[in-house]
């Protein structure tokens, strides 16, 4: 027994020594400069698992040579293992903050990566590190454009160019940008809500016009409903003032002649950046109809790579206490901020949204134990110069005159705006 026992550890202990044989075999034992260039050879030649392997290998021995473990990343990035890239880039960042080259590669995976307010985010903090360097400049402005900021991306250019008025690469990226801004916009809009029992088919129409100046965007539409064998109409206003760096407001004017609306319908909210990529606010809308309702409102949201949360609670104060309703967010973008994914969740109504509120009297049934989910899809065509959307809601709504008892709304809504000059 004991014999079989001391061949079997001396089995296993030369099974060890081998695997240790390979492991000093294989640890790097040369030039660092040419087994970079070697690397760099087989990277451009797409031999890239080799190339890799050959970086990594000279990292053992040179954990702190950057410009290898940036190439590393970047050709992760070009792999597009963006997560890969990115914790290489971190690392190089958490090391040395003065490594430029790192912070262009890592803005510029996010970028790839459909991640634009990443790489917004990042471009500002290496703008703090390298105030008005050129190509992380344009790294901004190609942020900016992607989420939906175009008129900003080109003030930042201008901006830039101001100062450096022989810097003929932002020119070009200037003249590029102004060939594809559109500043201009018109839409449509269409809904419908089918109700499983007690009242017919409701439409909603939207026809819409915005502008968007260097001062934030303006919108002028015109609504138009189709409710309770009765139709009606509203003209309604929309501003969104920018006011200082990461601070902008949102600011709401209605009015109509039709018990389908408020008779004026005002509101405003301020939205302020936060580190972290955080995003609060705070605001108010109020609506009047033989008496006045005032709903107060905020927002956390939250942007993490390509993906956005965001949570908003009403507050409705009455005669019988204060309302609530709350909404929960989420969307997953893709190429821009006009390509994405959204989901919703709800509970309880607020009375901007409600249908059936046609007083302040009224206000009670906002407290009703209502649950809504709607699921949205967004994307551009033609170069981004039209933008669609279609989304699907389901809700589960207490009966006003019926307490106790629920019915099922089903809403379907399409929606095209066309951009232009």
């Amino acid at each position: 027994m004991i014999p079989k026992i001391i061949t079997k550890l001396t089995f296993l202990m030369a099974l060890l020594g081998f695997f240790q044989m390979q492991g000093q075999q294989k640890a790097y034992n040369g030039n660092p400069d040419t087994s970079f260039e070697t690397a760099r050879n087989l990277a451009f030649n797409q031999q890239r698992k080799q190339a890799q392997d050959t970086l990594l290998n000279i990292l053992t021995k040179y954990p702190d040579y950057h410009d290898i473990r940036l190439f590393l990343g970047t050709t992760y990035s070009w792999d597009g293992d963006y997560k890969k890239a990115r914790k290489v880039f971190a690392s190089i960042l958490e090391k040395d903050l003065q490594h430029k080259a790192t912070w262009i590669a890592a803005i510029k995976n996010e970028s790839w990566s459909d991640a634009p307010y990443e790489a917004l985010e990042m471009a500002n903090k290496a703008l703090k590190i390298f105030p008005n360097d050129s190509e992380i400049v344009l790294l901004k402005a190609t942020a900016l454009t992607n989420t939906n900021n175009a008129v900003e991306a080109r003030n930042t250019v201008k901006t830039y160019i101001a100062q450096n008025p022989d810097d003929k690469k932002s020119k070009e990226f200037l003249s590029d940008l102004n060939s594809t801004l559109r500043t201009n916009d018109i839409g449509l809009r269409a809904a419908v809500d089918i109700y499983s029992k007690t009242f017919d088919p409701m439409q909603y129409y939207t026809l819409s016009y915005a502008k968007q100046t260097k001062y934030g965007s303006i919108i002028g539409k015109y609504n138009f409903n189709r409710r309770f064998n009765e139709n009606g109409s509203q003209i309604e206003f929309d501003l969104y003032p920018k006011i200082a760096k990461g601070l902008y407001a949102y600011v709401n004017v209605g009015f109509a002649n039709t018990f389908l609306f408020p008779d004026l319908r005002y509101g405003a909210e301020l939205y302020k950046s936060l580190p972290h990529s955080l995003e609060i606010s705070a605001g108010f809308r109020t609506l009047k109809y033989s008496s006045t309702t005032t709903i107060y409102t905020g927002s956390i949201g939250w942007y993490t790579g390509n993906s956005f949360w965001s949570l908003r609670p009403n507050f409705t104060p009455g005669d019988g206490g204060t309302s609530t309703s709350a909404a929960l967010n989420y969307r997953k973008y893709r190429s821009n901020a006009e390509n994405y994914l959204s989901f919703l969740f709800s509970m309880g109504v607020s009375p901007e949204a409600n249908q059936f509120i046609f007083d302040a009297n009224d206000a009670a049934i906002i407290n009703l134990k209502t649950q809504r989910f709607n699921v949205g899809y967004f994307f551009t065509t033609n170069k981004n110069k039209e933008a669609w959307s279609a989304q699907f809601d389901v809700a589960h709504q207490e009966i006003a005159f019926d307490p106790g008892n629920y019915f099922w709304i089903y809403s379907l809504t399409v929606s095209w705006n066309l951009k232009f000059k």
